[in-house]
């Protein structure tokens, strides 16, 4: 690119630096959290930062919650499957997440009504309405039918998400110097919403059961609903069905051609990589902890305050990574994190050995200390991924291809979580038999450790700059005529136009 387009780029960088610095000259440290969102709201829009808090903060933060307590007691107590066989049933509820792309296409390109957004809010909303209702009201169902609505659920928050997210990758393109504080913003409020929802799950899986709790989740589901009536977006004209498909071509290609860049593609991978290959095997250690003979028996109140303290060192983790670590470049961010998370996999080993009680430690402080350390780290391993992620998104298909980087990494999540089923099912660990879950805590810790021989794949890019070639930079720009840019714009969240 020329001096000439670079420029207006530059000024507007110095520009929002000087923003983000003059929050740092108020009053106090309480007035900092205050005016960060003053200044997130007055560069994108009011909206844009309502829409983070309600999908990650209420719908993933404290529904998320909900749902994960709530779900784990339903198998355990109401189904009464084995650790491996509910590893193996989160895994299939995760499957819409892997199809977000789709979500982000029909976002981006089918307007429905004239409106691109608000119709799959609501849509997302009145899906996971009728699920959890119907989860909530049937006294006995099957496992598959439980499975089916369940996933639909999923689908309804993640719905929700993949038009956040697409608004988020459209600010970090226009606004390059705010992309960390806009993942900032999301995590944070998913963590301080998660917080508040693993603090008030224990005591309400205890009151009104694993299936009262998942019905409480209409709440979440209804507030999705609430935003898509509110949300202020320009109506557009209906696009005929030639023009829709022409749209699903040129996306396509689109996103074909920035794969293929070896910018790309190799982060992809990295991403898929270091969360398959990090198995997850909670399960077994939720039905150890919870069993009353072999493990320390934790009342469902201890669980849901232990999740909660775990959402602290989540919300810390956001933090440390706001303000001291996200200019760091993404390869030594994520060398130190993925030793870390590796390393920390070794409290749960602690635990299930009773090493801790040798030395003094009690089985529930240990845990609460294991909790916090262990979210801490991962969402610390988090955040420059979702930079990262947001870095990659060409111009004009934002929604879409965030989407795509998004179910890349869920899909490395649904690997995770089938390959620690198959390690729980191999090493016979059941609902009553847990002499051999210290070496799946074993493997999967060594497992933890091998993405660190993969960091070659990641580039060594300040956070702050801009990683696609120029070659497909511009040629998503060029190739997008006046009326392609209408009807791919978000939904007018953000005031500024970009003049590059």
């Amino acid at each position: 690119m020329g001096e000439e387009e670079e420029l207006p780029i530059y000024v507007e960088d110095v520009q929002q630096k000087e923003d983000k610095n003059r929050i740092c000259s108020n009053n106090g440290c309480f007035s900092k959290p205050v005016n960060w969102l003053r200044m997130l709201a007055r560069e994108t829009h009011w909206s844009f930062v309502l829409g983070v808090v309600v999908v990650y903060g209420i719908s993933q933060g404290f529904g998320g919650a909900f749902a994960r307590l709530g779900t784990e007691y339903y198998m355990k107590d109401v189904q009464k499957v084995q650790p491996s066989e509910s590893q193996f049933y989160l895994g299939i509820i995760n499957i819409p997440w892997i199809v977000k792309p789709l979500w982000g296409l029909l976002t981006d390109v089918v307007p429905i009504l004239g409106y691109r957004r608000r119709p799959y809010f609501v849509f997302a909303g009145c899906i996971g309405i009728i699920s959890m209702l119907s989860l909530s009201l049937h006294k006995q169902l099957h496992i598959a039918l439980a499975l089916l609505l369940l996933t639909a659920g999923s689908a309804g928050v993640a719905i929700a998400d993949v038009t956040v997210d697409a608004c988020v990758a459209q600010n970090s393109g226009i606004i390059p110097s705010l992309a960390a504080d806009m993942q900032s913003l999301c995590a944070l409020s998913s963590s301080i919403g998660s917080l508040i929802g693993f603090s008030l799950s224990g005591v309400f899986v205890y009151l009104l059961g694993p299936k009262g709790v998942l019905g409480l989740l209409c709440i979440p589901s209804g507030l999705v609903l609430l935003v898509g009536l509110l949300l202020k977006e320009p109506q557009t004209a209906n696009c005929g069905y030639q023009q829709v498909s022409q749209k699903f071509v040129d996306a396509a290609k689109a996103m074909w051609k920035t794969l293929r860049s070896p910018s790309v593609w190799r982060p992809c991978l990295y991403m898929y990589l270091s969360l398959a290959v990090s198995l997850d095997i909670y399960e077994g250690l939720f039905y150890w902890v919870t069993d009353p003979v072999a493990g320390p028996a934790f009342s469902k109140e201890s669980m849901g305050f232990v999740m909660a303290v775990g959402s602290v060192g989540s919300l810390f983790g956001a933090a440390l990574y706001q303000y001291g670590l996200k200019d760091h470049p993404f390869r030594d961010l994520l060398f130190w994190t993925q030793l870390l998370f590796g390393l920390s996999g070794m409290l749960d080993l602690v635990l299930v050995l009773r090493l801790n009680l040798q030395l003094g430690i009690p089985d529930y402080f240990f845990v609460v200390i294991d909790a916090s350390v262990s979210q801490m780290i991962g969402r610390l391993k988090w955040m420059p991924l979702l930079v990262l992620s947001s870095k990659l998104c060409p111009p004009g298909i934002e929604g879409t291809f965030f989407a795509l980087l998004m179910s890349i990494d869920n899909a490395g999540i649904m690997s995770s979580s089938w390959g620690g089923s198959l390690l729980l099912h191999a090493l016979k660990v059941t609902r009553t038999q847990f002499d051999n879950l210290w070496l799946a805590i074993l493997i999967r810790t060594l497992m933890r450790l091998t993405p660190l021989s993969l960091l070659f794949l990641v580039p060594r890019a300040d956070p702050n700059s801009s990683i696609l070639p120029d070659d497909i930079r511009s040629l998503q720009e060029d190739s997008q005529t006046p009326e392609a840019n209408e009807n791919i714009e978000l939904v007018g969240l953000v005031k500024r136009v970009d003049s590059s």
